[in-house]
């Protein structure tokens, strides 16, 4: 008996200490494997687009920093995203996007709404609350809350962003010379809600105000771009779409489906956006809806946030990213092209937020005049902003 005892206890201690590695070390190795930064040597920035840079208003109307285990106030070692690189890369204004959903095997093509959940795991791991375990909803108060968290701690550096007073605050703080980033709350899908329009209420309560309808698989709202058909707006997706509409808050069509689009257009009067994608001229893949579906989204006086990632651009280097957004431009005008990097999405990039100088310089050689830099960079953003934001 002795003997058995003694096996039982370094079992015990073999799984304790596989316990400890799994929470302590695999969530920051699955991170750098996810959000991987290529190796590279320091990009050429000029002195005419260090100035520029300097000068502008820059925001990013998607990143998923909220989805890992990183104190977004100190510079981190890993990941795309943190005040400190806002900071560097002269962000204004960033809109933190929650994941609370992500299918098992995602990919661009079809994905079951049925399939096996990865944030589950993530989150367990993590050592979120209990109360996130099993709640979608709960998955995004807890963002929600990290992102609160994490102002209340900056000594002002960041502001979370709930009305055009708060925009308005961070621009004239920017101005007058102190250093500070703006932060918007955005739910990546609105399978948070779980049915029930009553916690779109709570949500906005929590700080969100950019609400994007679907992520990699249909859900209640409607069908999904990655879904298992081409499915538009349900009755209760019509609901939240009013509801959106009604609150000032901001639409986000990025993953939903090309009718679910479609349907919004036909029963909105709002500048809607595309928070993270690219041109389908210039990269023919189904992430990127077809160019006349996106002169339609451009109509409605909204924009689209070209992203950082390969998939979409076909060539992340600040050179192929620059190649996009002038593509956009060609397609959608000036005034209709933003940024929309899906830092810290499960993307490999070849550069972070401190380095954004670098995509600067990059349009500045593909020939896109000042003016357009401006508004791409953000005032494009900042005008949807202030259209929509509520008092």
């Amino acid at each position: 008996m002795r003997t058995l005892g003694k096996w039982i206890g370094r079992l015990l201690l073999l799984v304790a200490v596989a316990a400890a590695a799994f929470f302590i070390f695999a969530p920051g190795y699955v991170e750098t494997q996810r959000n991987a930064v290529a190796d590279h040597a320091p990009y050429p920035v000029s002195d005419q687009a260090r100035a520029l840079h300097d000068s502008l208003i820059i925001g990013d109307w998607h990143a998923d920093s909220l989805l890992w285990d990183r104190d977004l106030l100190k510079r981190g070692d890993r990941g795309q995203v943190d005040i400190p690189r806002l900071i560097e890369g002269n962000v204004t204004l960033q809109v933190f996007t929650a994941v609370t959903k992500s299918p098992a095997g995602q990919n661009y093509d079809q994905n079951s709404s049925d399939a096996m959940d990865n944030i589950t795991l993530l989150a367990v791991g993590q050592l979120w609350p209990p109360r996130t375990w099993q709640s979608i909803f709960e998955r995004a108060v807890f963002q929600a809350e990290k992102l609160h968290e994490f102002e209340a701690r900056s000594n002002g550096t960041l502001h979370i962003i709930r009305n055009r007073a708060d925009l308005e605050n961070v621009l004239k703080r920017r101005e007058a010379g102190e250093t500070v980033v703006g932060g918007l709350l955005g739910i990546e899908g609105s399978h948070p809600l779980e049915g029930r329009i009553e916690n779109l209420q709570k949500l906005q309560d929590a700080g969100y105000r950019l609400i994007a309808l679907h992520h990699f698989f249909d859900n209640a709202l409607g069908g999904s771009l990655h879904g298992e058909g081409n499915h538009g707006l349900s009755d209760f997706g019509r609901e939240v779409v009013q509801a959106v509409v009604d609150r000032n808050l901001i639409l986000d069509l990025a993953h939903s489906s090309p009718q679910v689009v479609r349907d919004t257009l036909e029963m909105t009067d709002i500048p809607v956006v595309v928070s993270h994608t690219g041109v389908h001229s210039n990269c023919p893949v189904k992430r990127n809806y077809p160019d006349d579906l996106m002169r339609e989204i451009a109509a409605t006086g909204g924009v689209i946030g070209i992203g950082y990632w390969a998939d979409v651009t076909c060539d992340d280097s600040p050179a192929g990213i620059a190649k996009a957004i002038k593509a956009g431009i060609d397609v959608v005008g000036e005034d209709h092209v933003s940024l929309g990097s899906d830092f810290d999405g499960s993307v490999a990039t070849a550069f972070d937020t401190s380095e954004l100088s670098a995509l600067t310089h990059a349009l500045i050689e593909a020939g896109v005049s000042e003016t357009q830099i401006r508004k791409v960079m953000g005032e494009n953003m900042l005008r949807v902003l202030r259209a929509r934001l509520g008092d």
